[in-house]
């Protein structure tokens, strides 16, 4: 143990996550934790509940379980709320997203059932292939936000919580790079009044939330809450925020295949990557503008891992590609195949070959509640900003200005294990390990 130590308010009273997008993903987490309160099924995946966390000396053999170590929000605290384009409620996505059996959709029918979306921001400029019959409607952009906000204060007043994180799984909006009304909160603002062509659905989510103080994580690749503006808002009314975009399947294994070959200095040629799926995800990807957000997401992975610039040899002219099928039959069981060109010893080529059948929605779901529980702790420690301890669970981590991402999945972990650690004022470990073979350390 240090004398440091992290004044963590406890985690008292009810946990509201509030969630724009009611499709597979967010059924999915809910229903699963849902399930997990009554144990009729296990929340395999995620490290809050399943992980644990090796503290001090290898010799001392403590090993608490992550969520007996530092204090987390219980699942039974967990009060549910959305908005969605749609209008149907939990139940009723969930049995058509086809993605967790119906027996066990019918076991807790009635919670899900209570899940009844509020109206949606939607703007079809962003989302081009979906049509929205549960939207808002107001005169600006501006006035959006105040009706998002009304709805975080009603939902409050309804259930009682104690404290909120929203949490977008919504679909992948066009490709929107940053422009001026982004750069500053001031000029957000103005932005928000005068109705900006440049202003997502997703970026008004954020504002009301971190308005009111509250987390805001973004589970899509959208541009959002790392616009400079929203940034600043986040600092100014302390509120954690997290993002972009699940690391769930293809990048996933790439986040862990690439350390290693990089690890073993193994030359690497090109990297092809192409998907399949059929879910409404799939169908928003359909669409070359979303899909230009996605890409880019996707593609910045490899460059950060291998770093052609310090290994121009091994990695500088690396072929990376991605592809998105859309294919109506596979619904939510996604399928991704990746053929590796690699170079060994004296340049002799090789080639490995992956082909990854994945649950896109059961990948996502631990990931959720990981983020959400995370993120709630972090602001019980008093942090603001960005969160780049969690990129763990990111495709595109958000970091600081000027810092280039950490990709590298078990780079991510020590982070993120580490920070639990000084948390609580254990020891941070660094695996040096020399104190057991040399007597003067």
């Amino acid at each position: 143990m240090t004398d440091r130590k992290v004044n963590v308010k406890p985690a008292e009273g009810k946990l509201g996550v509030l969630i724009p997008g009611l499709g597979a993903v967010a059924t999915t987490f809910v229903a699963g934790v849902e399930a997990a309160k009554r144990q009729l099924g296990a929340p395999i995946g995620s490290l809050t509940q399943m992980g644990r966390i090796r503290l001090g000396k290898r010799t001392e053999n403590r090993n608490p379980l992550i969520h007996e170590f530092v204090p987390l929000a219980n699942l039974s605290d967990i009060v549910w709320g959305a908005w969605d384009l749609h209008g149907q409620n939990a139940y009723e996505v969930a049995c058509r997203s086809r993605v967790l059996e119906q027996g066990l959709l019918d076991k807790i029918r009635k919670p899900l059932e209570a899940i009844e979306p509020m109206k949606a921001v939607f703007d079809p400029v962003f989302v081009k292939n979906l049509q929205g019959v549960h939207v808002k409607s107001g005169p600006t952009k501006m006035d959006l936000a105040r009706q998002v906000m009304a709805d975080i204060d009603a939902f409050v007043a309804r259930t009682g919580v104690s404290r909120v994180v929203v949490l977008w799984c919504g679909s992948t909006e066009t490709f929107t790079p940053v422009s001026d009304v982004h750069r500053t909160l001031a000029a957000f603002e103005a932005g928000l009044t005068e109705s900006h062509p440049e202003i997502a659905p997703s970026m008004i989510y954020a504002y009301a939330a971190l308005k009111k103080g509250i987390p805001y994580l973004n589970g899509a690749p959208n541009l959002t809450v790392d616009a400079p503006a929203l940034l600043e808002l986040s600092r100014a009314n302390a509120a954690p925020i997290g993002g972009k975009d699940f690391k769930t399947g293809q990048t996933l294994m790439k986040t862990i295949i690439a350390p290693g070959l990089k690890a073993r200095m193994l030359g690497v040629e090109g990297w092809f990557s192409t998907n399949i799926l059929g879910n409404l995800d799939g169908k928003v990807l359909d669409d070359p503008g979303s899909f230009k957000t996605k890409e880019e997401s996707k593609l910045s992975v490899l460059d950060t891992i291998f770093n052609g610039e310090l290994y121009p040899q091994l990695y500088g002219e690396i072929h990376h590609k991605v592809r998105i099928n859309y294919y109506p039959p596979r619904g939510d069981n996604k399928e991704s195949w990746d053929n590796i060109d690699i170079v060994g010893w004296m340049g002799y080529p090789m080639q490995i070959k992956i082909n990854f059948l994945c649950r896109d929605s059961i990948l996502a779901a631990p990931v959720c509640l990981d983020l959400v529980l995370f993120t709630d702790l972090a602001q019980r420690c008093g942090w603001s900003g960005v969160q780049e301890w969690l990129s763990f669970y990111w495709k595109s981590p958000q970091t600081g200005p000027g810092l280039a991402p950490i990709h590298d999945l078990f780079q991510q972990q020590n982070k993120l294990e580490n920070t639990l650690r000084y948390i609580m004022g254990e020891t941070l470990i660094t695996n040096l390990g020399l104190d057991y073979y040399m007597d003067e350390v």
